[in-house]
């Protein structure tokens, strides 16, 4: 493959060092983690930034004058600049929020707010939940209108479909960066350059992408960008949307309380200025600290010999699949602008019976509709199983999957 002199070079042996859950033997098995598009690990530089913070800074940040508050401020702030630096942008165009969940729903809201009956969304038939039900909850409130783009058969967004669906009415286009069940990437530039021609904003859900290496996102030309910290290598319970500084000075807060206020009286509250405005009440301080550590270490890697290391377990992956009788995988055929996902179907199987005999061999991975139940209707489904990987996975991870779907396959039908 294009590339493999970068995926010789690349020392997966010394990144699977950082990760110290990589190593444990649990009921007697290895771990042949393979669910990092759930949940990937944490690496010690993560772990060790969190624990600095709770043994030595812990305090609540922004409003206090002792020295606990000033280091406690000092390193949420400095992670605010690391993840501005993954992203690109400029740290006070960053907002912490609660996850991508989170971040999605506090557009929906906030920008939401600034909608009209009749205004457009588009989305697309792979979206995950948390980028349908917010703009669900829109329409029920506000009486703006939700557009389909659908998806074709190798698991791509149907983007021959948007000019048909893009109108003067449309206000935002908001679809996955990567989709979490086929692993597609989107393209971007075209999605941006028909939204744009209506006067569209554009936003990503980049979960699945963030944790694949650092991103430009002036670059991209979209509006709004949001990502999970637990999918990239931070803990959970934190997430970002980034946001350009004008649309987030026009909207208005998601929550109110503290932080975000610049003056409260009963007669009238004025707001911060973005990013406070959005951040309501005490943060998740050391997740968000954590977080930047994360983007700080994810930034150490040669992320193009990890993406090619990555793309390699793909191809080891999808061949070996191949070989099983009766597997059916999902997404597109190529290695070509698709990332460390694969779905399949195993004929006769379950996909819970699959991840179930998979755990017997020590390999974790999902199994279900992945929070992307009109994907699942698009194929007529009731699940897959799905493999998703990260820097850290290597040939036996692959390996040990294989073998566990060839013994599912041999017992189970």
């Amino acid at each position: 493959m294009a590339g493999a002199e970068h995926s010789m070079s690349f020392d997966v042996a010394a990144v699977r060092r950082q990760f110290p859950i990589l190593s444990e033997i649990i009921d007697g098995l290895p771990v042949h983690y393979l669910d990092n598009g759930a949940s990937a690990q944490t690496p010690l530089a993560v772990i060790d930034a969190v624990r600095h913070y709770e043994t030595t800074s812990r305090a609540n940040v922004l409003r206090g004058v002792h020295r606990l508050a000033e280091r406690a401020t000092e390193a949420y702030e400095n992670a605010r600049a690391e993840v501005a630096k993954f992203l690109g942008v400029q740290p006070m165009e960053v907002i912490f929020t609660g996850g991508c969940t989170a971040a999605i729903n506090l557009v929906a809201y906030s920008y939401g707010s600034l909608l009209k009956p009749g205004d457009r969304i588009l989305l697309s038939e792979l979206e995950h939940h948390s980028n349908i039900v917010p703009w669900q909850l829109l329409r029920a409130r506000s009486g703006i209108e939700i557009d389909v783009i659908p998806v074709t058969e190798d698991g791509r967004i149907d983007l021959t479909q948007l000019p048909r669906l893009l109108t003067p009415k449309t206000r935002l286009v908001s679809l996955a960066h990567v989709s979490n069940v086929t692993g597609a990437l989107l393209d971007v530039r075209a999605v941006v350059a028909a939204a744009k021609s209506v006067g569209a904003r554009v936003m990503l859900d980049g979960a699945q992408r963030a944790p694949h290496g650092p991103l430009d996102l002036p670059s991209l030309g979209i509006d709004f960008y949001v990502f999970a910290g637990h999918k990239a290598y931070g803990p959970n319970g934190i997430g970002i949307l980034w946001g350009k500084p004008e649309l987030l000075d026009a909207m208005p807060p998601f929550m109110g309380g503290g932080s975000m206020i610049g003056r409260v009286t009963f007669a009238e509250t004025t707001w911060a200025p973005s990013p406070r405005r959005f951040e309501a009440g005490t943060p998740a301080i050391g997740p968000a600290i954590g977080l930047g550590a994360a983007c700080t270490w994810m930034q150490s890697l040669d992320w193009t010999a990890a993406h090619d290391h990555e793309m390699s377990l793909v191809q080891r992956l999808m061949d070996g699949l191949q070989k099983v009788d009766g597997t059916r995988l999902f997404g597109p055929a190529s290695l070509q602008n698709r990332y460390p996902v694969v779905s399949f179907m195993l004929e006769g199987v379950h996909p819970h019976d699959v991840a179930q005999t998979l755990d017997s061999f020590g390999v974790a991975v999902r199994a279900g509709h992945h929070c992307a139940q009109p994907l699942m209707d698009r194929f007529d489904l009731d699940g897959t199983t799905r493999v998703s990987m990260a820097p850290y996975n290597d040939n036996t991870d692959i390996d040990a999957l294989l073998a566990g779907v060839a013994h599912a396959a041999r017992t189970l039908r």
